[in-house]
């Protein structure tokens, strides 16, 4: 089997002090390799990376229209949020659009991932709820769209859940890959999430991108659910985060997503791409990194020199001492950059 190859470096004083070891791949919406590092054909659990895909049947099936939902809230069903008050605000809205509450939520309750927000809530003698599990977007999203079609939602996170099976076949036709027993792991979530191929996963979200292969309807809410992503960043991160910094610019020109475990994606809707990578020590800044430099490289026909400088920003980061004193700098593997795909 191909081995990873180095994702991102860490250095120290000039010198090379840690080295993130991983897999990335480029593919277009026919499943073509256009470029790739590493063990691309390796099978990856996709974690969150793929919750806009599951957010599809809710706006596909028009549970969406039909509750009102709003721009915010198909945002927040495409989000690893951060808890803060905003998204706990927006998952709440969410629920009520199906008459539902925090106690519907089968996701599990962990404090927010701001440390700024989970300080907040504690010095107000609050304790977190489900609606601060960062996938809560993602759950309210699944019991709208039970509730729409006038199933229980109880037990939606289950793979025999008409709603479950439903998101799992959206999975499938766009990723090309198997998604059954066979490949299925359990994720921090309870829903279910399956391994498969890092390309096809790229592959999947070229599609999504490019909004082909695949019906009208699917393509018309792969498209509005990256327009809302790219109207309400914040909302499928938060304060901060990689992924709400790099929508904020670029709008629906670039759509990204992280997952747990160092796995990251990306779809350039304008070139049909899909971008998959991950990180082999399941650490996140290195697939931020090394994100960056592949969109700056495959991205290059379409950016503005602005668009550059904030791309090359992403893809080399100053590391800082309790001091704040710079010390050294994250940055993508050399063989990212653009000068190494000539």
């Amino acid at each position: 089997m191909m081995q990873d190859g180095i994702l991102a470096e860490a250095l120290r004083g000039g010198r090379v002090e840690s080295r993130h070891e991983g897999r990335a791949v480029v593919v277009d919406a026919e499943g073509g390799v256009v470029w790739s590092l590493g063990a691309c054909e390796a099978a990856v659990f996709p974690r969150s990376t793929v919750k806009a895909l599951l957010a599809i049947p809710f706006v596909e099936t028009g549970a969406a229209d039909r509750l009102g939902a709003t721009v915010e809230e198909l945002a927040l069903s495409c989000a690893s949020h951060d808890g803060e008050p905003e998204h706990e605000r927006v998952g709440a809205s969410l629920l009520a659009r199906a008459g539902r509450d925090v106690t519907c939520l089968e996701c599990g309750v962990h404090w927010p991932t701001s440390e700024v927000a989970a300080r907040a809530l504690a010095a107000q003698g609050r304790v977190p709820t489900a609606l601060h599990n960062n996938c809560s977007g993602k759950h309210g999203a699944m019991i709208c769209t039970a509730c729409d079609q006038g199933l229980d939602p109880a037990g939606y996170v289950y793979p025999e859940h008409p709603v479950q099976k439903a998101a799992t076949d959206v999975l499938a036709s766009l990723t090309g890959a198997r998604h059954d027993e066979v490949n299925r792991g359990v994720d921090g979530c309870s829903m279910p999430t399956y391994a498969i191929p890092l390309r096809a996963l790229a592959r999947g979200f070229a599609r999504f991108g490019a909004g082909v292969h695949m019906s009208a309807d699917r393509a018309a809410a792969a498209r509005r659910l990256r327009e809302a992503v790219a109207a309400a960043p914040f909302m499928v991160a938060g304060t901060h985060r990689f992924d709400t910094k790099l929508m904020a610019h670029f709008g629906p020109r670039v759509f990204s997503k992280m997952g747990a475990e160092g796995v990251m994606v990306a779809a350039l809707p304008e070139l049909g791409l899909g971008i998959a990578l991950k990180a082999a020590d399941g650490a996140n800044r290195a697939p931020e990194v090394a994100l960056a430099a592949l969109l700056l490289r495959f991205g290059a026909s379409l950016w503005s020199d602005a668009d550059r400088v904030m791309l090359a920003a992403l893809a080399e980061k100053p590391l800082r001492n309790w001091n704040g004193m710079p010390v050294g700098t994250l940055r993508a593997a050399p063989a990212l950059s653009e000068e190494s795909f000539a």
